[in-house]
């Protein structure tokens, strides 16, 4: 049974064409995970600065409510 695990996971050495289609998926995923991490750490800024934004209009209404 090992050998026959062993044959089935090492198929794709023996056709070249599914060695090189794995590889350039691999190579896809990789750069997608890559964006994926990017446009997170952009939209965590982003989410950061909105909230800071917000907090400061709030901070001007409230003093334009206290008395003088």
């Amino acid at each position: 049974m090992a050998k026959a695990l062993i044959g089935y996971l090492n198929s794709d050495l023996r056709d070249p064409r599914l060695a090189a289609e794995n590889s350039r998926l691999r190579a896809r995923v990789g750069e997608l995970e890559d964006l994926v991490l990017r446009l997170t750490e952009e939209n965590d800024r982003l989410v950061a600065s909105r909230a800071a934004a917000l907090i400061d209009l709030e901070t001007a209404n409230l003093q334009e409510m206290q008395p003088a």
